[in-house]
């Protein structure tokens, strides 16, 4: 098939079909007398995971799984993709608790003294499981802010602060979209004090997460067609 016509199949330009080519993310291509690449079925199978896998795996994983594909490392690819699932299971539970957490409107069990008001980053990553390096980030770019400890110049965070950690703590893992910018847009924005806002963008973010999950589930699909077209499976 020519590249055009794989184009208008996919719903893609034909500069994306050879860039995919010359990262390395389909094999190679043979030419035709007068030059033109020929794209063969197994070419468009991989494309089409190119497609499906890339908005909700991220580019670099996808990339890296179909060149797993092509050496037929099929177990690596596929412990790849695994992970990365594992990692939304993850997220997923703790978006959950998050949300248990802002119904309640008590975040003590995250806090070893009920009377602190005020926790270090230290404290904050030890009861969030959040590296402070991944803290000090999110503050760096403008998605939450903390106190100082006039004294030390250290920096603390109370209680409304802890609510934005929780709350970017569950999209952390998730790639580059509309609807994660929508969402840390919305914590960035959020009023420290109003606990309901917070519960609702937990819940807008847990509907994100299982949108992940089912469009993880397409492009999985799509691997294993690929697989399958390859004789991969025993």
């Amino acid at each position: 098939m020519r590249p055009i016509d794989i184009a208008k199949k996919l719903n893609i330009s034909t500069s994306a079909l050879r860039n995919y080519e010359a990262q390395g993310m389909v094999p190679p291509t043979k030419r035709s007398s007068t030059g033109y690449r020929i794209y063969t079925e197994e070419h468009i199978a991989y494309f089409e995971c190119i497609i499906a896998m890339s908005p909700w795996f991220g580019m670099e994983l996808t990339s890296e799984v179909l060149r797993k594909i092509q050496l037929k490392d099929v177990d690596s690819a596929l412990w790849m993709v695994n992970e990365m699932q594992a990692n939304l299971h993850r997220d997923k539970t703790l978006a959950e608790k998050t949300i248990q957490l802002f119904e309640t409107q008590e975040l003590d069990p995250l806090v070893s003294n009920r009377q602190k008001e005020w926790m270090t980053i230290g404290e904050v990553s030890a009861a969030t499981a959040i590296p402070s390096s991944a803290i000090r980030h999110w503050e760096k770019v403008g998605l939450i802010t903390s106190s100082r400890n006039h004294e030390n110049g250290y920096r603390m965070f109370n209680r409304p602060q802890l609510r934005k950690i929780l709350l970017i703590r569950t999209l952390r893992t998730t790639v580059y979209s509309n609807d994660s910018v929508t969402l840390k847009q919305a914590i960035q924005k959020l009023d420290h004090n109003d606990v309901e806002q917070a519960r609702n963008i937990a819940i807008d973010s847990l509907d994100y997460l299982n949108k992940i999950n089912r469009s993880q589930l397409r492009g999985i699909y799509k691997l294993y067609r690929l697989c399958q077209m390859l004789n991969l499976f025993e």
